[in-house]
Order: structure tokens, then sequence, then C-alpha cells
């Protein structure tokens, strides 16, 4: 980008991700359905994570309970969160994205924000239609529609991306020209912007601060004497659209999670371990997709009285196989339970300090390990084996092929002691971006007995 060129950037938005992608997942059942939610069951206690534009309409909201949603959509379908299909579908427009952009940002895992600068001569067209011909991709590459919002800021772009919406009336893209910033945001109401949140929303109101307009007629000095000087001064800066963030590559996830909601509170111990064996089975199935290993396994359970605990135990070298996950979780979960024995509405596993992992070995059906000869492992007081990690990968791949549900531990096949568990919300599917938090939002506190443990 030349010295002094305005910024070109743009913020990429899946059209109702979920949504999309669930009903690729299933087209003859939720792909049918005109009147959609995603995030549990009708009778669950989960949340909704998205909902189809015919749904919305009845004021179906990301983040609202499915039972509330269904009362007020009877008719809508409601199906959980195809976690594993979204993660790998951000990751497929993340990769067309990168084709074009110089530098990608994530901002969740159905938006990114693209910065063109340096661009101009390699496109040499108006930022609209370069952003019309990265819809096209996208489209193409993923069979999933997204919409594009362009200016020279983040904050305009975001704003943009809302009115090139669908469900908005909008074509799919929206590009705001350099200078025109702040005509735009006339307008919108306060709450359009970015990072104008419900308690600053109503804090404004009560000042009678409604629309971008009534912030604009105060200078930065009166706005400064209302809310405070460093908040007065970004206020009087966000209204003119004037905001210099860069878009910058997000670092690193340090965390893998996976966590459910049961649609009952269970007390049963044996039902509370089944659970975690599956959800060991997925996290780990994320760790190894992704290339690596992990140190710290954390468990995390929501009581039926909303309390929050965790505890996790840091080992001295990475695992990356589910019956290692699953035996240092299980430990975890023992302690939380003596700590605490009450009805559990939500169980995670969380694996964190990531290492890289090394290519698996092609496994043998009956090597010497099996047989336990010579070439079992050295360390019989290492938590997990080569031979562990070998079958692991090799169980990914026959997975990959034939589902999911093609081969599993034998534990997962006892009968539930209580109603299968359904997702509590859109948590975090790998940790291929950040959708809605509905999962973490129940209130929670901490009781003796869960600090971490190393």
């Amino acid at each position: 980008m030349t010295r002094g060129a305005p910024r070109r950037i743009l913020l990429v938005d899946a059209d109702a991700f979920f949504v999309a992608v669930a009903r690729l997942v299933d087209p003859e059942g939720a792909g049918r359905a005109e009147r959609l939610i995603v995030g549990g069951a009708a009778d669950g206690r989960g949340v909704v994570c998205s909902a189809s534009y015919a749904v919305r309409r009845f004021g179906v909201r990301s983040g609202m309970p499915v039972r509330q949603a269904v009362r007020r959509c009877p008719d809508a379908l409601c199906v959980p969160v195809p976690r594993a299909a979204c993660a790998a579908k951000s990751r497929e427009i993340a990769a067309v994205l990168a084709r074009w952009a110089p530098v990608v940002q994530p901002s969740s895992i159905d938006e990114w924000y693209l910065d063109l600068g340096g661009t101009e001569a390699l496109y040499a067209e108006p930022l609209a239609a370069t952003a019309a011909r990265i819809r096209d991709a996208v489209r193409a590459a993923t069979g999933l529609g997204v919409s594009i919002g362009a200016g020279t800021s983040r904050l305009v772009a975001k704003v943009a991306v809302e009115v090139a919406k669908p469900g908005a009336g909008g074509s799919g893209v929206h590009a705001v020209a350099p200078g025109e910033e702040a005509e735009f945001l006339l307008r919108f109401d306060l709450p359009a912007l970015p990072f104008v949140g419900p308690k600053l929303a109503a804090r404004l109101a009560r000042l009678g601060l409604r629309t971008v307009a009534d912030a604009r007629a105060l200078s930065e000095e009166a706005l400064g004497g209302l809310l405070g000087e460093r908040t007065g001064r970004w206020l009087w800066r966000w209204v003119r659209g004037l905001d210099d963030a860069p878009v910058a590559p997000r670092a690193e996830a340090k965390s893998v999670s996976r966590e459910e909601t049961f649609a009952q509170d269970v007390h049963d111990d044996a039902a509370l371990e089944r659970e975690l064996l599956r959800l060991a089975g997925r996290v780990g199935a994320d760790l190894r997709g992704d290339g690596l290993r992990a140190r710290t396994v954390t468990v995390k359970l929501r009581d039926a009285d909303f309390v929050t605990r965790q505890a996790a135990r840091t080992l001295p070298a990475p695992i990356e196989g589910d019956r290692a996950i699953a035996e240092v979780a299980g430990a975890l979960l023992a302690r939380l339970r003596r700590a605490r024995r009450v009805p559990v509405r939500l169980v995670g596993i969380a694996l964190s300090h990531f290492g890289e992992a090394a290519p698996p070995a092609q496994l043998a059906l009956f090597d010497a390990a099996a047989s336990g000869g010579a070439a079992a492992d050295a360390a019989p007081a290492a938590v997990e084996t080569e031979r562990d990690r070998r079958l692991a990968h090799t169980l990914d791949a026959i997975r990959g092929r034939f589902g999911r549900e093609a081969i599993g531990p034998a534990a997962l096949l006892a009968p539930a002691a209580s109603p299968p568990p359904r997702p509590g919300g859109p948590g975090r599917p790998g940790h291929a971006g950040r959708p809605p938090r509905a999962a973490g939002s129940e209130p929670g506190g901490r009781v003796p007995g869960s600090d971490d443990a190393g």
C-alpha cells in the first residue's frame, strides 16, 4: 500500500453459518426445513446457536434458550450443532480467503477480517468488485454464502457487513468509499456500533444519546464530561468512523475443548464417566487433527446450582491418544466428585500446553507390544505409549472413512443411566474460532476443592 493511501479492509461474515452447515450435513432433514433452529432439541435445555431467517422473523435470536425459541416458533426443526463439520467448513473458508488477501484475521468461527493493502495494482478494480469476486470464490469452493463489508477500517467494515446481509435486504457486498465513513454511520443507532454493548447503550440512552447523530452533536469535551475523558474521546472518534486498529493474524489457539450440557441433571457417576469418555475421544480427534499433543488436561463441571468447578493436571510429557486423555480426565472427574457430590448440568474437557506431534507410524495389528514382548513400551510408568498414539491415528482414519460411530470404546455401548446430553450452546468446535458464547454464559463460581492442580 502506498504511503497515505486509504486502507482496504473487508469483513467476511458467513451467512447463517451454523444453519447452512447443518443443512449441508443433513440435506434430507435440516436441508428441507425452512424453519430451522441449530443448538439443541426442542425439549432440551440448550441455547440457540443460530436460526434460519424464517425463524428469526419470530424473534428467535442466538443465545436464547431453545425452549423459549420453540414457544415462539413451534413448527421449527431443532438440531444439534454439527461441531466437526462447522470447524471443517470454517477452515475451508479461511483457506479461500488466504488466497486473496495478504493478511487474514479470524474474528470468530464464521467471521474474518482481511487487509487488502498493497493489492491495488494486483486487482486493479474497485474494492467492492474484489469483494464480490471473493464472495463468489467462497461459494464455489465451500458451497456456503458469505456477506462482505468493505471500508477503510475494521469498524466501518463491521457495520457495513450488516447492511450487506441477505436478512437485511442486502446484495451480499456493501462498500463504504473513503471519505464517506462519517456520513454512512449517521443512519445507525449507537448499539449498532461494535463495542457499544447493552450496558453502555443503556448509559448513553439515559443521557439522551440513542443514535450516532445524537453523539455527533456533542463535542469531544462534552462527551468526556458525560462519560469520562477516555470513554468520551473514544466515542467521539467512533461515531465518526475513526478506527486505526490493525488487521493481524490471530495467535495460535492455546487450548482445544469439548463440553456437553445434559438434558436433565445427572448424579450417576457411571453416566458422567461415559460422557467424559465420549468427550475424550472427540477432543483427542481435534488435537490430532491439528498435529498437536498436549501436556495439560482440564475437566470442568457445572453443577445443577450453576456452580462451575474445574481441576487440571499437567503431565511431564505431552499426550494425544484417547486412552491417556480419558485416563487423566477420569481421575480429575473423581477428584471433583469427591469434593462435591451433587447433580451435574455440564461436563467438559480442555487440552492445553501444546507441542508438535511426530508423524504416526503404521500400526501392526499383532506386534510384540500386543503380546507383552520386547517391543512393549520401555517405560511402564509413562501415561501414554507409542502404541496408544498409533492406535488413535488408526481409529481416526477408520472414522474418517466410515463415520464417527463406526468404532469406539465398548464402554460407550452401556445403557445410559440418564438421558443423553445435548449441546449446551454453540460452544467452540476445536479451536477454529469463536462462535457465540452461550455455552459458557451461565453464572458460576468456585467452591473449596475445585482448584487446579499441577
